[in-house]
């Protein structure tokens, strides 16, 4: 969906326009039984494209994503959190190439195989068996792993980075 109009050679968003963003986005999405995941705003051209990540547990559908992008964009309009600027709106979802840093990123994809590169370095590839810690918008305490011995707890102030992989299934299971 496209904004209003405004004149072209601006500079790039300032993190204050993020912020003004964020705050009408929020109350939008969270009406709507999502989680705001992102706000990303960055200049394309003579416009700039607002990036708006949701989900949900068990994912977000289309509908969801048609439903919500409407009730964004008049938000949005109405606001003035664009400041008669022209944009592109994209809504969306992360996908799996988003790290997983808060506690319902890791719930979620609870039976997953992640990759967790830990605070010194090392990289194990493991399967997430659960998680806990507080709240869902806050970093888990910790994730417990299996890495081919049973489960291992792993205190998540040790994880720098963790990131689900993608599993393929082989022709022998598909035939099954």
């Amino acid at each position: 969906m496209t904004g209003r109009s405004a004149p072209p050679n601006r500079p790039a968003p300032s993190a204050s326009a993020a912020d003004a963003v964020r705050a009408v986005v929020e109350p939008v999405v969270s009406a709507a039984g999502l989680d705001l995941e992102d706000v990303q705003l960055r200049q394309a051209g003579g416009r700039q494209v607002l990036r708006i990540l949701l989900d949900t547990d068990g994912g977000i559908t289309l509908d969801q994503v048609a439903e919500v992008s409407t009730a964004l964009s008049a938000a949005l309009d109405d606001s003035g959190a664009m400041a008669q600027r022209s944009y592109v709106l994209d809504v969306g979802s992360p996908g799996v190439d988003r790290p997983l840093s808060l506690h319902r990123h890791w719930r979620r994809n609870i039976g997953r195989l992640v990759r967790v590169t830990g605070t010194d370095g090392s990289a194990r590839t493991g399967r997430i068996v659960s998680v806990a810690g507080p709240a869902d918008d806050a970093a888990p305490e910790s994730v417990s792993l299996d890495f081919g011995q049973g489960a291992e707890p792993v205190p998540a102030a040790s994880v720098r980075r963790a990131m689900v992989q993608i599993e393929f299934a082989d022709a022998q299971s598909l035939e099954d």
